[in-house]
């Protein structure tokens, strides 16, 4: 866990030259105290995984629910602003920027925030709201909102949220719900 956490921020980030320079980046530890609290929340030591959690988030600016669930090599670049909610579910090879939201809209029960599933990038100051899907190996640009599902392979940008690009081909701007039951099926 600890190797795997050093080795993608390495991986991912450019700017980062040796292993020791990856102590000083928060979403390290973010990532790790989650993964620490993660364990407990599931143990149903509920105050000692919040404990955890409050602290992590006062030190690195990053909010991440000891309920969340995040898969490997899960990646926050410049990670202040981050919040992360109680039900949401986080696949493998994730990455998120600074100010994302995986956020509630106060309306649901049970499962109340999104489902980001794996090889998805999310860009700077997106909001994802509600128990939406992004599918697999989606892009969402920077500053999107977020309130429906959307298909896998696609990018996706702007407020309300369009997909741009679905299999890495540009095509005229379509809402999610408006995208055909051809498209639909081409892009999951």
């Amino acid at each position: 866990m600890l190797q795997e956490s050093i080795s993608v921020i390495k991986e991912k980030d450019p700017a980062i030259k040796s292993t020791v320079e990856v102590l000083l980046y928060p979403s390290f530890w973010a990532v790790i105290n989650h993964r620490i609290a993660h364990s407990l929340y599931k143990k149903k030591r509920f105050f000692l995984a919040r404990l955890i959690s409050q602290a992590s988030r006062f030190l690195t600016g990053i909010e991440i629910h000891p309920g969340a669930q995040i898969g490997r090599r899960f990646f926050i670049d410049h990670g202040m602003g981050i919040v992360i909610g109680e039900t949401a579910e986080i696949g493998d090879n994730v990455m998120l920027y600074h100010g994302v939201t995986l956020g509630g809209t106060g309306k649901d029960k049970n499962k109340r925030h999104p489902t980001v599933e794996d090889n998805v990038m999310i860009g700077a100051g997106t909001i994802v709201l509600g128990p939406v899907t992004i599918g697999k190996n989606t892009k969402i640009g920077a500053g999107s909102v977020v309130t429906q599902d959307i298909p896998q392979n696609v990018t996706a940008v702007g407020s309300p949220v369009m997909i741009v690009r679905k299999d890495g081909v540009r095509i005229p701007p379509v809402a999610p719900e408006q995208m055909t039951g051809h498209q639909k099926r081409r892009a999951i």
